[in-house]
């Protein structure tokens, strides 16, 4: 229906940008979200209210960043030095200057471990906490968790910055609803702005009110002319689309420009800097998972280059945002994590690097009931295998579950009523938490 003089269809009203390249508009995007079986008990939060995941693409290697070997031949301890940390007995890699000085907020895990040597299939193992089947796509992480609690806040449960990183941070066997929302543009860009909150080229915040009156009119005809439960459905749908609109606080949450000068000097004003301060942001605003990326770490040559490329900036802003998430009061309910797919082989190759080396690797958890100031396990002398308490992908995920609340063995049901569970065979490692 078209309403006479204004040539607006009521799909019109709220066509605002397109989610994710899944060609949704904001109501439809709610609509979707809306039809979850509602018979499923939901989750109920736990100790975290949000998660920031980091992931490092590539495969990060761990004796030249979490897990020096400084006793080691030099063949497999690398041309690096470490330095100490300010926990007593903890060292890390040299280039890891600010992250030293917050090490009593974090918890390093030197003893994880899969069998997935392939880019794809680890990084499907990180990202779902199951390995990859030909049988079926699962959920990942973020999709689960917005699955499971929804929005907050006008706010999209699960967030991408700058976009999805990958296949395998989405939906899997769920329905697309729950896919992330990707942001469309990387905010170190100096025009950086939110595909799906801005409003179109030519409307401003009175034409959107004016649309928003006119939809009134056409809702109340419908309704002068029907009688129907469908229509009131559908309407919320729309409502809940404009909030997300025309929500101050809710669009504020994705500018970075609002954030003090110092504040963004201290994060580092680049890619490191700028997505780990909008991950803030976000989840202070109400997001419940917002995933991000940093760097290429597939550094199979000049591995000590590479290192000393990229770390420095990632580690300021690493550093940066738990000491802002704790000044905040936020650390409490906030985990953060830091993962890649795989490490790196224990010896230096041939042409000064490390190839891909699934047996043991490291990964950092911090904040939202997660330990802090510890290391958990470890791996032996040349960091080829673990040596104590080895650290599966179905123990670690269903641990980032239970902080926040959810039950990792529930059983969500994928396509021809298959029940799943979320985790299939976690436990939780109590000594990782408090």
């Amino acid at each position: 229906m078209k309403c006479a003089g204004n040539n607006i269809s009521r799909r019109g009203f709220l066509h605002v940008g397109f989610l994710g390249g899944l060609g949704l508009t904001l109501p439809e995007f709610l609509k979707l979200q809306a039809q979850a079986d509602l018979k499923d008990y939901k989750s109920k939060e736990g100790k975290a209210k949000s998660v920031i995941f980091i992931y490092m693409p590539g495969g990060m290697c761990h004796q030249e960043t979490f897990d020096p070997k400084p006793f080691a031949p030099i063949e497999y301890r690398g041309p690096m030095n470490s330095i100490d940390t300010n926990v007593e007995g903890i060292r890390i890699n040299e280039t890891w200057k600010q992250t030293a000085t917050i090490a009593d907020k974090i918890a390093i895990c030197r003893s994880m471990t899969h069998g997935e040597a392939a880019h794809e299939r680890g990084t499907h193992n990180m990202f779902t906490g199951y390995r990859p089947s030909p049988a079926l796509m699962f959920p990942s992480m973020g999709s689960v968790i917005s699955h499971e609690f929804g929005p907050r806040n006008n706010l999209p449960p699960y967030v991408c910055v700058p976009n999805q990183p990958n296949e395998f941070a989405g939906t899997g066997y769920l329905s697309s609803s729950y896919a992330g929302f990707s942001l469309g543009a990387d905010p170190a860009s100096g025009d950086f702005k939110v595909r799906d909150l801005n409003l179109p080229n030519g409307v401003d915040d009175t034409r959107f009110t004016k649309r928003r009156r006119i939809l009134d009119v056409v809702n109340d005809h419908f309704r002068q002319k029907e009688e129907s439960d469908s229509l009131d459905a559908v309407d919320s749908f729309y409502d809940r689309a404009y909030a997300m609109i025309s929500s101050e606080k809710a669009r504020e949450a994705f500018d970075i420009n609002k954030e003090e000068d110092k504040l963004r000097d201290e994060y580092g004003r680049n890619a490191a800097g700028a997505r780990l301060l909008l991950c803030r942001r976000v989840v202070e605003a109400g997001v419940r998972f917002v995933t991000t990326t940093y760097g290429g770490w597939d550094m199979h040559n000049n591995i000590e280059g590479g290192i000393r490329g990229q770390v420095p900036a990632f580690d300021q802003a690493f550093a940066t945002l738990i000491r802002d998430l704790d000044r905040r009061g936020l650390l409490e309910s906030t985990l953060v994590c830091i993962a890649s797919e795989f490490g790196r082989t224990p010896k230096i190759n041939g042409n000064a690097g490390r190839d891909h080396w699934p047996k043991v690797f490291s990964v950092v958890l911090a904040g939202g009931g997660i330990k802090p100031g510890i290391v958990y396990g470890s791996s032996n002398a040349t960091a080829s295998e673990p040596e104590e308490n080895a650290l599966n992908v179905e123990d670690w995920a269903t641990t980032i579950y239970d902080r926040l609340g959810i039950v990792a063995d529930k059983e969500l049901m994928a396509p021809g009523d298959r029940p799943i569970e979320i985790v299939n065979g976690g436990k939780v490692r109590k000594e990782l938490i408090v």
